[in-house]
């Protein structure tokens, strides 16, 4: 941001709906007062209306841009005392900063009221729009004054000069309104009357009717003539990248790093145009600058002090006589002088400590004088702001592929376009003499992305929609095409700019349907129209990454994001025991590893350190948390874009954020496994530190109680297909961008990170998913089993004991619901003692990695479609129809206990119908007759009566039930 550049925030107030009547009357008379940053404004009153509708735009100034995303702005709503006399408070609302959008990036958002006390009384919502606006700074009064006696005659002083004079009136700060003591309205410097409004609200009136200077965003838009979504949000990139400077590193372990900075060199007796560059070396270590001819580097090197075989550093200067494009190894270099130090002598450096100054040091040669280089050298931490910037030896030096990096994911929309119908097609003339009714259909693009309709007859309407996944920056166009379904030939097509759709955040905002007119060839210009309504939806999250392993909950549109509940601390702190992965490079192998942890739209990595089995990174990254049921993923890889070849996948740990208690360090070490078509291999060990802090508990134990996902998905859910397609879209637009930064993060970490093959047929997660259910269903089973064994009379004294409590249920029947919570409390409190204070991760008895045969190992990592022989599919295939099979006879068996329940109150078996009725009667007099304590202590003796009075055949019930009929002798 320029420095000569300041900030408005321009809240908007549309309407309120359903507000508490606060008159007597059953109305209420409300208007608004906004604060933010010691301002104050308010709007007019709306009288005697429950849903309010006032449009008015209300301006503040922002003070410290930088700081603009820590401030709040308050919207308080109250009633006009002197319509009623009544308590004047009907609610408010609190926004954090991070909400504020660009102008052009805004929509309206209802808030839901919230109260002030636990006694307020307050419903329904107010709906506001916020954004800012950057403005050239005004200029100082002195130059404001000799530009006015410049250009402007004296008569025309004199407004200014009242303008001037009434600007304190509009800063003036007044008290908050009290409750009802006084009026809130003697405390604002406004009119309640509509007809004679204040000089405050003349200067709230929309911004359309002023003059002013262009603002950033207008001057982008006529510069590039790109939509301001292509501008990145400054604040919200701050935020998502992590600030360095405010991590202690207090998770990972100090790295004594040697840094080198080289800014530039002035050379006496050489001409401006002759290349130079710089040269480093330690010992054996050795890097040099880029070649340049300006010879202003200013680049950072850092040296991993413990590596370091000699105690002196040389810099040197050299110079490239002769190099050309054409021929650049037939250069001549040639040293300029030597600069060399000590490294016993080297200061040190711990932030916040200020950044050493670079200095001139005069460089040292038997043939050239009057030379000079600009260096600093200090020893630091991987703590120094420099870190991120230089070039690291264990990294390889230059090599940006090695680096680390912090990456985005782009910003995802669900665009929705409503087909409703066409009017006017001119088809071609042989199709309708075919077809004496022809079919139409409608198929829009978008990017890679398309959707088809339903087929439909001319005039007929389709009322469809069709959901797509935009990315900013968007795709230039949407296009919409009509298509005959006799031949597939187009009957016309209309492009619909992205960046002019309109947004909406929720189901409440109408948006307008439009007609556009079908383009064809250029002999026929016009081939009718079509009836559309397209928006892009903000109310909705868009799902990247698997559903079990989300990392983010929030909706899309910025003005839905609550304030972060807490701060996640990652320490990536090394490996131990890695296998070599390059087994070509040597004959014992290589392995270049680096990490990838994603939580949110935030990627991080690391630097990638080359040749190293036992790796330390020590690392610590930040992430704001929104949700507290969310997963971190961190995976492991081996680089091998480097060289030109793609990378390996080591191994990925997931840990879900609600299994980690707060404010809590958490240092472990965890397995990396990965599978393969030959089975799963254990390649080392990562060491994370980790830590969930949170400063308010009532925050974090209302995120329990609130929807995981926005409202938009309850209100208008999609279909669980739909979703999926979607989320596959998503997958692959993230990948696709993320792909084309730099240095690129690959494809294949992307795809292994988002867990993009869970939708494809594995036998193993079948059997895994099966032995889960099986799991869940024991507990139930060993209840069962347990009340067969009181039956039985297995153990005696249980048996006996249980006759007690029935007894005692029975008498007491007012205490068995404590008692029941009772003795959940104690059971949930003594396991407390026995939990595992460790994350959970990955774990390969779940996953059924151990005991899975090859073949199905091989199938799993099979391509789609399949290349594979044909006995191989054949075998595969059988495999498939036994399992089938199996799974066919269970689905039956669980419909014909349907079925047969079904039957026995239909009358499907006449005789089973009428003993039921019989039965009923029965059971109905007795429970007119006989108390309910004198029923239920009898059934459980019952129950639970000694073998001697069993049968051993089944009971009486369960035959009846077993000879009820089915539906089964009715399929073929």
């Amino acid at each position: 941001m320029a420095e000569n550049c300041t900030r408005k925030l321009i809240v908007e107030i549309c309407n309120a709906n359903n507000l508490m009547p606060k008159d007597g009357q059953g109305t209420a008379s409300a208007y608004a007062i906004v604060d933010f940053a010691g301002q104050r404004r308010r709007t007019k009153t709306k009288f005697r209306d429950l849903n309010p509708v006032w449009d008015e735009k209300l301006e503040f100034l922002v003070h410290d841009i930088g700081s603009m995303a820590s401030e709040i702005l308050e919207i308080n709503l109250y009633n006009d005392k002197k319509i009623g006399k009544r308590s004047n408070f009907l609610g408010k609302i609190k926004l954090a900063g991070t909400v504020f959008v660009i102008a052009g990036a805004e929509s309206l958002v209802y808030y839901s009221l919230e109260k002030r006390s636990v006694f307020s009384q307050v419903k329904g919502e107010i709906g506001v729009k916020i954004f800012y606006v950057d403005e050239e700074a005004a200029p100082t009064p002195a130059e404001q004054k000799e530009e006015t006696a410049e250009e402007k005659p004296p008569e025309e002083e004199k407004p200014a000069e009242e303008n001037k004079e009434e600007a304190p009136k509009e800063e003036e700060k007044p008290n908050p309104p009290p409750p009802e003591s006084s009026n809130p309205q003697d405390a604002v410097a406004a009119s309640t009357s509509e007809t004679n409004p204040a000089p405050e609200e003349e200067n709230n009136q929309p911004l359309a009717n002023k003059e002013e200077p262009p603002t950033e965003t207008a001057k982008y838009k006529a510069e590039t003539g790109k939509s301001t979504e292509l501008i990145i949000n400054n604040l919200e990139l701050r935020s998502l990248s992590g600030d360095h400077n405010r991590i202690g590193y207090d998770l990972v372990d100090p790295m004594p790093f040697l840094y080198v900075r080289v800014v530039k060199a002035k050379v006496a007796n050489k001409e401006p145009a002759c290349p130079l560059h710089a040269k480093i070396v330690i010992g054996t270590h050795s890097i040099k600058t880029k070649t340049q001819i300006d010879r202003d580097w200013d680049q950072v090197f850092a040296f991993d002090k413990e590596r370091l075989n000699s105690s002196s550093l040389e810099v040197s200067v050299w110079t490239e006589e002769g190099k050309n494009e054409e021929a650049p190894s037939s250069s001549v270099e040639s040293c300029l002088g030597t600069v060399p130090f000590d490294l016993q002598e080297v200061p040190k450096r711990v932030p916040p400590d200020s950044p050493l100054a670079p200095q001139w040091y005069s460089l040292e040669s038997e043939s050239e004088t009057g030379n000079d280089v600009m260096v600093a050298v200090w020893v630091g931490t991987q703590a120094d702001e420099a870190f991120q910037e230089a070039s690291q030896s264990d990294s390889g030096g230059l090599i940006p592929e090695t680096r680390a990096k912090v990456y985005l994911s782009p910003k995802l929309w669900y665009l929705r376009l409503t087909v409703i119908q066409t009017q006017d097609l001119q088809l071609d003339l042989v199709s309708e003499a075919k077809v004496r009714s022809p079919e139409i259909f409608v198929k829009a693009l978008l990017g890679a992305q398309l959707f088809k309709t339903s087929r439909t007859q001319v005039g007929s309407a389709w009322n469809e929609d069709l959901v797509f996944v935009a990315a900013e920056p968007f795709e230039p166009f949407l296009v919409v095409k009509v298509e005959d379904a006799s031949n597939g030939q187009s009957v016309g097509e209309v492009k619909i700019h992205v960046s002019s759709i309109d947004r909406r955040t929720d189901d409440k905002t109408e948006v307008k349907s439009r007609w556009f007119n079908l383009i064809g060839g250029e002999n026929k210009p016009y081939k009718g129209r079509i009836h559309v309504r397209v928006c892009l939806e903000g109310g909705y999250h868009v799902l990247d990454e698997a559903a079990h392993v989300t990392s983010d909950v929030r909706a899309t549109a910025k003005q839905l994001t609550k304030p972060p509940i807490g701060l996640l601390d990652v320490g990536i702190r090394g490996a131990n025991n890695l296998l070599p992965v390059k087994t070509k490079d040597g004959p014992c192998g290589t392995t270049d590893a680096y990490v990838v942890a994603k939580y949110g739209p935030k990627w991080i990595r690391t630097r990638t350190i080359l040749d190293q089995f036992n790796p330390r990174w020590n690392e610590q990254y930040t992430w704001d948390v929104y949700d507290p049921c969310t997963v971190l993923t961190i995976g492991v890889f081996d680089n091998g874009r480097y060289k030109g070849d793609k990378d390996v996948s080591i191994g990925k740990v997931r840990i879900r954020l609600s299994t980690l208690d707060t404010n809590k360090v958490y240092r472990n070490s965890y397995t990396l496994t990965v599978l393969s078509p030959d089975g799963a291999k254990k390649m080392g060990e990562i060491e994370i530190a980790i830590r969930f802090c949170c400063s308010s508990w009532l925050s974090l134990i209302q995120a329990y109680g609130s929807p995981m996902l926005p409202r938009m998905h309850h209100v208008s859910p999609l279909g669980p297909a739909q979703q999926d397609i979607l989320r596959y879209t998503a997958m692959r637009i993230v990948t696709a961008r993320l792909a084309r930064s730099e240095p690129a993060l690959g494809q294949e970490v992307v795809q292994f990170m988002l867990d993009s093959d869970t939708h494809v047929w594995s036998m193993r997660r079948s059997k895994a998913n099966w032995f889960r259910v099986v799991g869940c269903l024991s507990r139930v089973a060993s209840l069962v089993r347990w009340l067969d064994e009181i039956r039985t009379w297995v153990h005696p004294p249980t048996t006996v004991l249980v006759h007690g409590l029935l007894v005692a249920a029975v008498v007491c029947s007012h205490l068995v619901l404590p008692t029941i919570f009772m003795y959940a409390f104690l059971i949930l409190a003594l396991r407390l003692r026995y939990c595992r204070w460790i994350p959970y991760n990955v774990e390969s008895r779940l996953s059924y990695v151990d005991v899975v045969s090859p073949d199905e190992l091989d199938e799993e990592f099979d391509e789609f479609p399949t290349n594979k022989s044909s006995d191989t599919i054949r075998l595969r295939y059988d495999r498939l129809r036994a399992l089938a099979s199996r799974v066919q006879t269970l689905l039956g068996d669980v419909a014909v206990q349907g079925e047969r329940l079904e039957a026995l109150f239909s009358w499907k078996d006449p005789r089973a119908t009428g003993i039921l009725l019989v039965f009923c009667l029965f059971v109905s007099l007795l429970f007119y007759l006989v108390p309910l304590k004198v029923l239920v202590l009898g059934a459980g003796f019952y129950y639970i009566r000694h073998p001697r009075f069993r049968d051993d055949m089944p009971s009486i019930p369960i035959n009846f039930f077993r000879r009820l009929p089915s539906l089964s002798d009715q399929i073929m």
